[in-house]
């Protein structure tokens, strides 16, 4: 008796019982609990931290891209080789920090900033507020998505932080081998390619609509106006290296090579190997630039609760 009073106190309408009763108090468990993380002030300075540090790696991979169209000079096709070996991605950039004088204490704060943005992301995952249940899963799926997609970049930060190395371009390629090795695995590699071509898609689109601009508080006069700049390139540059990331996956799969499918560093390669395509490549070098000195303004004026 007291029990089922109880329940009715928690659920007056009755519409929670057994089971449901019990997977409804450990959801509002979950909720509450994330909704005491999104109060916190040091959780709120260290996302922002990681929208910093997350930019500060697209200004050092368009700044790998640019000096590899550069070496490359007017005829033959860039390759990671002629920037001395350096990947023109995630773990280019990390790696060109370790090779900084203050770089172990670079890479720390780049690991705390993308753990904390990750674990922002699982936060807001959580606390999702939709009535229509597939949207409120669908827009829990994006911000897990993006709180893996900086977890990962974060690991590999960790490596670099405790004196390893890592590429991106290698450990893709394993991935999709491993895959490619597996029954119905070239299918799966095909759905990710065309997953990760989407995205591209959705970046581009939301550079050119301005749609970033729901994310933060633009700033008044000329440093409103560069910011949104800075924005519709950025995310257009971001945009175009994805989409051939995910078309190299697709080839790959139709291959069965996985050499193809090599992340960044190889999408910016294959963009690089197109007529004009030195040219391409400083563009896109530049575009990534200004993503990521977008994402220094979106650490100042971001709305977190947008992201």
């Amino acid at each position: 008796m007291g029990v089922a009073y109880a329940r009715a106190s928690c659920n007056p309408r009755g519409l929670i019982h057994g089971r449901n009763y019990a997977e409804w108090m450990t959801g509002s468990s979950a909720t509450k609990a994330a909704d005491t993380a999104r109060n916190s002030t040091a959780l709120r300075i260290l996302a922002r931290l990681g929208y910093a540090v997350n930019g500060l790696l697209h200004v050092l991979i368009g700044i790998i891209a640019i000096s590899i169209a550069a070496s490359s000079g007017g005829g033959a096709s860039a390759s990671a080789g002629s920037s001395g070996g350096t990947e023109a991605d995630q773990s280019g950039a990390l790696s060109q920090l370790a090779s900084n004088p203050a770089g172990i204490v670079l890479l720390w704060v780049v690991v705390v900033g993308l753990f904390a943005l990750g674990l922002w992301q699982i936060v807001q995952g959580f606390l999702v507020r939709q009535s229509d249940a597939k949207k409120r899963w669908g827009k829990r799926a994006s911000e897990f998505g993006k709180a893996v997609a900086y977890l990962v970049i974060g690991v590999t930060a960790l490596t670099f932080a405790l004196g390893g190395s890592k590429s991106s371009s290698s450990s893709s390629q394993s991935a999709s081998a491993q895959l490619i090795a597996t029954p119905g695995g070239a299918i799966l590699l095909v759905v990710i390619g065309l997953v990760v071509f989407g995205i591209g898609v959705f970046f581009v689109v939301r550079g050119a609509t301005k749609k970033f601009t729901k994310d933060l508080s633009v700033p008044s006069g000329a440093t409103g106006r560069a910011v949104i700049g800075l924005g519709v390139g950025g995310y257009i540059a971001k945009g175009v290296a994805l989409a051939v990331v995910g078309v190299l996956f697709v080839v790959a799969a139709f291959t069965l090579d996985p050499s193809k499918a090599s992340g960044m560093d190889g999408a910016l390669m294959a963009l690089a190997a197109l007529p004009f395509g030195v040219v391409i490549l400083i563009v896109v070098g530049a575009g990534l630039i200004a993503y990521g000195l977008y994402l220094g303004a979106r650490a100042r004026w971001g709305d977190l609760e947008a992201s």
